[in-house]
């Protein structure tokens, strides 16, 4: 059987290219007395988790569900006291500062120069932000189109994740 996307190789060769596939390190930083939570070259991971998904989007968010902080995704979780310093000094928060960020009006440029991620990643996480925005136009779950509904599925949004966004 031929592969679908190459349309050369057999699909039992190599898998279809329609996936993505993120790895987080696990920090778990509270675990350790006197431990400092700035994250430098000093290795301090504990493990990591891999989360597929077909885009970055729904693979970040599912892996940001798995890594065992109590967060709901990229959005919809506790907020971060001191947002610039995250950004600058890194943590094991820094992704939550970023939606944070979003939130109080910074823009991509602005945290990129704080942090010096790439913006094809700010402008991923932005995405995933906006959606958030869009969905908080709804009183109730039922009230969501079909569309919409595929559209925040499709970027890693859990029923749990939508439930708190929609109903907060």
């Amino acid at each position: 059987m031929k592969n679908t996307v190459t349309k050369v190789t057999t699909a039992c060769f190599e898998p279809a290219l329609d996936y993505c596939v993120v790895k987080i390190p696990r920090w778990d930083l509270n675990k350790f007395v006197g431990v400092s939570k700035e994250i430098g070259s000093a290795m301090k991971s504990v493990g990591e988790i891999m989360a597929i998904g077909r885009t970055f989007e729904e693979a970040i968010q599912k892996g940001l569900r798995m890594i065992g902080q109590g967060m709901h995704g990229f959005i919809a979780n506790k907020h971060i006291d001191n947002i610039q310093k995250e950004l600058t000094e890194p943590t094991d928060m820094r992704i939550f500062a970023i939606a944070d960020a979003f939130a109080n009006g910074f823009t991509v440029d602005q945290i990129h120069d704080l942090t010096k991620i790439d913006k094809w990643f700010i402008y991923r996480l932005k995405y995933i932000f906006d959606l958030g925005e869009k969905a908080k136009q709804y009183s109730n779950v039922q009230e969501i189109t079909d569309d919409f509904m595929r559209e925040l599925k499709r970027a890693g949004f859990s029923d749990s994740q939508i439930a708190k966004i929609v109903y907060k």
